[in-house]
């Protein structure tokens, strides 16, 4: 994937949450005019991607509790330079859960939600911005989930339970499009 296929994504992706259309059009001017936006050293904002993680029933969530944040988060993380968001969300996911790629299922090459969030100063690294692109994945429930050095404990929460974890707005959202998806997949 290059720049200009992310675009395009970006520039396919319809929702109905006003406030996700607006990250999208910042998102699109932002990419637009910075070649470099997928390297982390970018600042005060830079691309990063990530994985909605559902079970094959749609019934559960993969969450993880990030060490250096102390919060409850989808995996997902820093392009690194690397233009192919969709690879970086599907390695950050493999990462950041232990879990091997071969596991990882891309459900979609659509985005799935897109979102642009402060991250505090730490250490080295000033206060700046993530655009972060997401997509849905599938991963096996009953597969082993090791995690690794990055977070305190990663595993599998119900759909209904999830906001216990996480209640901010872009969590919200894709649960919400998890629902959708659900009762399209009901019928």
């Amino acid at each position: 994937m290059h720049r200009q296929e992310l675009l395009n994504l970006l520039k396919e992706h319809h929702t109905r949450f006003m406030d996700e259309a607006g990250y999208v059009q910042r998102a699109i001017g932002y990419i637009e005019e910075h070649e470099d936006c997928f390297y982390r050293e970018l600042w005060p904002i830079h691309v990063t991607g990530s994985a909605w993680v559902i079970s094959p029933d749609c019934n559960k969530i993969l969450m993880m509790h990030h060490k250096k944040h102390d919060q409850w988060f989808q995996p997902g993380g820093h392009a690194d330079g690397d233009a192919d968001i969709v690879r970086v969300a599907l390695r950050e996911t493999s990462e950041e859960t232990g879990i091997d790629i071969s596991q990882v299922k891309l459900l979609d090459l659509n985005v799935f939600d897109v979102d642009i969030h402060s991250i505090p100063a730490m250490g080295h690294e000033p206060q700046h911005y993530h655009i972060d692109i997401r997509f849905l994945v599938e991963i096996d429930d009953s597969v082993p989930v090791p995690g690794n050095d990055e977070s305190h404990q990663v595993l599998w929460v119900s759909l209904y339970e999830v906001t216990r974890y996480n209640n901010n707005r872009s969590t919200y959202r894709m649960l919400e499009k998890t629902r959708q998806l659900r009762n399209t997949l009901a019928t």
